[in-house]
């Protein structure tokens, strides 16, 4: 087990749940529409927001934002020392930084001080794009084995000053490389693991990566902290996030919806069905309604099976379906009524304990 590091209120490590990030796209010296951004991050399910300080004045905008943020607040850092003693002052919960890229030692050495004074912890951030030039002269290219590397001697900088408030990331946009280098540290280390694919890229490409490098290494029993990066919306990183988190069984907050692949047996418009259902999925979660499993199944060879074992299901057949709820049959509902049933059911739901959504 990881040991357990506090970002604000959201516990990371120590068998806590997998708590979600996202990162801001405004420009963070812009308060207006940053703290707006981060309200849409909050509402969508972010747990932690990372924010990008390039500058002085974005490093001074976060005591502003801080006052306003509902959410830990992450302040991303590079090669200026100053800047996250600023931010630190400023009120954030968390910084990222490389302490092999910050600057000088003397640098490295105020951060810490001023992070234990304020008991914030620090994230060690290391990217495939930015590998120190011995890592790379030594293995000759970029390798999972050159990233473990340049982790764990960036997390010995900050040991030798007696800092062990960290949480360790290591990204690539490589999904074997990235996955065998948080194997490598996992091991070699028991400080929290922040996981994602780097640069995964636009939502249909980025989130096939994401659910493939994040996916596995979640499976494994690695990774404490996880966001997804498209190149998109940050709102869409945590919905899918929390898909993710939701397929490989750490989660029953989303709604999770299974549907058949279709086959000759299907006598439904199935697909428009589970589109249908899928697309008002949002409306049942702003109510906030959460943790159920609805299955939409094509025929009666595995239909019935699957939507006994959801909390709602349906079972189609010729131009109908059977509904069920908790193992049982409730009804049967004309083709064009099935959604509109599925949802009406979804929100009046009652689980066996008598928590009514």
């Amino acid at each position: 087990m990881k040991k357990e590091i506090l970002c604000g209120d959201v516990k990371i490590g120590g068998g806590n749940p997998v708590s979600i990030q996202s990162m801001t796209n405004t420009p963070t010296a812009d308060v207006k529409s940053t703290i707006s951004q981060i309200g849409r991050l909050t509402e969508a399910g972010c747990q932690i927001v990372r924010l990008a300080v390039p500058d002085m004045a974005a490093a001074r905008a976060l005591a502003e934002i801080k006052e306003k943020s509902r959410i830990p607040l992450v302040a991303d850092i590079h090669f200026d020392y100053r800047l996250a003693v600023e931010s630190i002052k400023s009120g954030v919960d968390k910084i990222r930084i490389n302490p092999g890229n910050i600057g000088s030692e003397e640098g490295v050495r105020q951060i810490v001080a001023l992070a234990k004074d304020r008991n914030i912890p620090i994230r060690v951030g290391v990217n495939s794009g930015s590998l120190e030039k011995d890592i790379l002269t030594k293995y000759g290219k970029v390798t999972a084995e050159g990233l473990a590397e340049s982790a764990l001697r960036n997390v010995e900088i900050l040991e030798r000053m007696n800092f062990e408030d960290i949480v360790i990331s290591l990204k690539s946009s490589d999904v074997k490389m990235n996955y065998d280098a948080y194997k490598i540290v996992h091991e070699k280390s028991s400080y929290p693991l922040h996981i994602g694919v780097t640069e995964a890229g636009t939502p249909s490409r980025g989130k096939v990566r994401s659910a493939a490098g994040i996916g596995a290494l979640l499976l494994e029993g690695i990774g404490d902290t996880v966001r997804v990066s498209l190149t998109a919306d940050p709102v869409e990183e945590v919905y899918f996030a929390k898909e993710i988190l939701t397929a490989t069984g750490l989660r029953r907050e989303s709604i999770e919806i299974v549907s058949c692949p279709t086959c000759g047996r299907t006598e439904v418009d199935l697909e428009r069905i589970a589109e249908t259902i899928e697309k008002r999925i949002g409306q049942l979660e702003a109510k906030g309604i959460k943790g159920l499993k609805i299955a939409v199944m094509g025929c009666a060879v595995n239909g019935p099976g699957e939507a006994r074992e959801a909390d709602i299901g349906v079972a189609c057949g010729k131009g109908k379906g059977l509904i069920f709820s908790k193992g049982e049959i409730i009804k049967t509902v004309k083709e064009k009524n099935i959604a509109d049933e599925i949802i009406k059911m979804a929100e009046e739901y009652e689980d066996n304990t008598g928590r009514r959504n």
